[in-house]
């Protein structure tokens, strides 16, 4: 063993630029995982990406900015989203991207930071739910509405603003209010009840 902890020979290169950024949101990403908001610690961080402290305080001030990037650049993208031929189809795979981006590592990450950062954090890491998921869903939802236009299958005046914020509002509150984790069956039944309904020409 060396001084350093590892066996002779087999200490890690030297990282630099994006791969060393890489492995720091990494590694504050599973400290987040296993200890929660409150136990991560930029030394702790540091050890998981095997850098120096130092390392870590060049590029961010203080934990707060290193998890928020770390959630922000973890979130998978939302689209672009296939046409499937009809908006019932193409609105039910955005609602599963949906799902599945808050049931990732990042999304699961974020959710649990919510519920137990103090609020004057919480409207850092709402900040990043809302650019990361809501803003592009909206933005989606749009374009599956204008699509199921063309195709004559939805009303003209369905492209309103206030129509793409009801999923996002749905998934929300039954998560929040209802602890639903969205099997397919009730992704499925707000599409037919809800959205379908709504959008009907």
């Amino acid at each position: 063993m060396t001084g350093s902890g590892w066996p002779a020979g087999s200490a890690p290169a030297r990282r630099r630029g994006p791969e060393l950024e890489r492995a720091i949101l990494d590694a504050a990403l599973e400290q987040l995982g296993t200890v929660g908001w409150g136990g991560v610690t930029m030394e702790g961080v540091a050890a998981g990406a095997r850098t120096g402290k130092a390392a870590l305080y060049r590029r961010w001030s203080s934990k707060a900015d290193l998890v928020a990037e770390a959630l922000r650049e973890g979130l998978p993208e939302l689209g672009p989203l296939p046409d499937r031929g009809s908006v019932r189809e193409d609105l039910y795979l955005l609602c599963l991207r949906m799902r599945d981006v808050m049931r990732s590592p990042a999304g699961e990450a974020l959710r649990a930071v919510l519920h137990e950062c103090d609020h004057t954090h919480a409207d850092r890491f709402r900040e990043v739910i809302r650019k990361g998921l809501h803003e592009p869903a909206h933005q989606l939802t749009r374009e599956l509405v204008d699509r199921g236009i063309e195709r004559g299958e939805v009303r003209r005046d369905a492209a309103a603003p206030m129509v793409a914020d009801v999923i996002p509002a749905l998934f929300m509150y039954r998560s929040k209010m209802c602890a639903s984790e969205w099997p397919d069956a009730e992704i499925a039944e707000m599409i037919d009840a809800v959205m379908v309904p709504m959008l009907r020409a």
